[in-house]
């Protein structure tokens, strides 16, 4: 157990000890949210009696003033007319007229309601019943909804079922949609509960779309639809802002530990929509805690711990808006999973981890056309003015960031942050002792290194030939170098870093106790995290982040950094 999930423990218990209430009532006061317990009928049963009471037990009290028709509805062929009342933990719907025989219903508690803390459901609560011997698959909601206006341009539709479907017969001939008589090209998928039609080309602008499921659409015994599931949109004028890349990727596997994970829009977004409600990351069902920025382009989850290892984590991004309010078409979402295990010791870089070059007081490209790939450039508490040479050193998918601009806002503060995560992360290197650092001292050239820790107590050289760094056959292995004084490579025919059996640069970290020189021609890979300063000498390129604590960063000719 960390020592804030130890903290929070004790702290509970000396509530229930001093209060006298139960662990339950202090995780209500707490902020806890509710949860259904139980329905009656339960998911999936089927011959219900006709003249039957449906009703949900919650977990916690509720607060009655936010039960009605609009947030516990009854749905058959059509919505079910009845009252809704509540008692205790208990909501219950009482049907106007008998229930319809042969008939399957799907009952939903929506997240407008509220415990007596006002903490809301974190997602519908959604089940289904049956007056027959069997259960029917029916549509019981689509995005965009019957006769919607002014539906985005990029839309892609979705109808979600009552129960899971067979996915063979979730197609292109079982979900169309038509623009009068003229069907549209797409392609269908299908996850879950819901089924996915994404246009070929976007939607013409201020046309009326037909959509429809058929009867050939079946669930997982082979029941299919009553009837066909017909409903209309129409378009209006406007694309919404999409998601061009996440970090991770979708399905990507073997994950590190402490990731930050992104994900880049094609547009700015306003930032005030970006935030733990709009950007959420779940192992399961269970949200994570973490910090939630925005700059640029890119929206950023920085988890409060690190991610369990050999478990699938899936972030959703909702909600999200351009600055003329234009909401993203469809909620984004997608899974990726960490690694079973991991050689040698991660190195947390927190919101630094955005950065090729994360300066102290300055950054300067003297002479060249010096690029940086995929990353960007910060510099703080340094100003705007201390970064020179820019152009010709060009940024390529990324930004220059300094800790007086005040465009977007945020910008000082995320700065500030990203310049604290890197000292924790100089600070974590220094000190990491698990597995047992490696001496070493002098001239690493010539030599083959195995994943683990090498701690220097003085200098450090690569001079005399290549380092070779072999992972052995594992691509999460891990290298920390703790270089007490400078670190220096020659570079040219000798003194490059070279990796081989699977070894990542991402994964190896030069922690360095004042300064790095990188030298002429070098061709090198890794994290530099420095105390003082970093130079990168003539025509030398590097595959990782230029991390300077206090000093500057210098690119003396035509140097290259790029994303490890």
């Amino acid at each position: 157990m960390n020592t804030k999930n130890l903290f929070s423990t004790i702290a509970m218990a000396v509530v229930v000890l001093i209060s006298g209430c139960s662990k339950d009532d202090v995780q209500e006061s707490t902020g806890e949210s509710p949860i259904v317990a139980s329905a009656n009928p339960e998911n999936g049963t089927t011959n219900v009696p006709l003249n039957k009471t449906i009703s949900v037990d919650f977990n916690q009290e509720m607060k009655a003033s936010t039960f009605d028709l609009a947030s516990f509805t009854l749905q058959g062929t059509t919505l079910v007319a009845g009252t809704v009342s509540f008692s205790g933990k208990t909501a219950t719907f009482s049907p106007t007229a008998p229930l319809t025989a042969n008939t399957t219903y799907t009952g939903t508690i929506k997240t407008t309601v509220q415990n007596i803390m006002g903490n809301t459901l974190a997602a519908d609560y959604v089940w289904t019943f049956s007056t027959g011997a069997s259960l029917n698959p029916m549509v019981i909601s689509t995005d965009p909804i019957t006769k919607a206006t002014n539906v985005v341009l990029n839309k892609i539709v979705a109808a979600n079922f009552n129960m899971p479907m067979n996915q063979a017969t979730i197609n292109a001939s079982t979900f169309t949609i038509k623009q009068g008589t003229i069907v549209v090209a797409g392609s269908v998928s299908y996850s879950g509960t819901t089924a996915y039609f994404k246009s070929s080309v976007p939607l013409m602008a201020n046309m009326i779309y037909t959509a429809t499921i058929t009867t050939e659409a079946k669930n997982i015994q082979g029941t299919a639809l009553v009837n066909n599931y017909v409903w209309t949109f129409t378009t209006g004028a406007t694309t919404a802002p999409m998601i061009l890349s996440t970090d991770p990727i979708d399905n990507a596997t073997a994950i590190s530990l402490n990731k930050t994970i992104s994900a880049t829009f094609n547009i700015a977004i306003d930032p005030t929509t970006i935030n733990d409600k709009t950007f959420t990351v779940k192992n399961g069902t269970t949200l994570l805690t973490g910090v939630v920025s925005y700059t640029g382009t890119t929206a950023t989850f920085d988890p409060s711990t690190d991610l369990v290892p050999g478990t699938t984590y899936t972030a959703t991004i909702s909600g999200a808006k351009n600055m003329e309010g234009i909401a993203i078409a469809n909620d984004y979402v997608w899974n990726f999973s960490t690694s079973s295990s991991l050689i040698g010791t991660i190195v947390n870089l927190g919101s630094a981890e955005r950065f090729g070059i994360l300066a102290g007081v300055g950054v300067s490209n003297n002479a060249g056309f010096s690029e940086i790939r995929n990353m960007d450039v910060g510099i703080s508490p340094g100003v705007r003015s201390s970064v020179t040479g820019f152009p010709p050193a060009i940024i390529v998918e990324g930004a220059i960031y300094a800790s007086n601009d005040i465009a977007p806002p945020g910008i000082s503060a995320m700065l500030i942050k990203a310049k604290q995560d890197l000292t924790n992360a100089y600070l974590f290197a220094e000190g990491a002792s698990t597995p047992a650092p490696a001496t070493v001292s002098g001239d690493q050239g010539g030599k083959t290194l195995a994943p683990g820790i090498y701690k220097s107590t003085s200098t450090l050289l690569i001079q005399s030939g290549d380092l070779t760094l072999d992972a052995q056959g594992d691509a999460n292995a891990v290298w920390i170098f703790q270089v007490a004084s400078d670190f220096t490579t020659v570079g040219g025919a000798g003194g490059n870093v070279i990796l081989s059996g699977g070894a990542q640069a991402k994964n190896i970290f030069w922690q360095v106790g004042r300064s790095a020189t990188i030298g002429n021609y070098t061709t090198f890979k890794g994290n530099i995290l420095a105390l003082t300063s970093i130079t990168m000498n003539s025509h030398a390129t590097a595959q990782g982040r230029m991390l300077a604590r206090n000093g500057a960063i210098v690119m003396t000719h035509t140097n290259i950094i790029s994303k490890p």
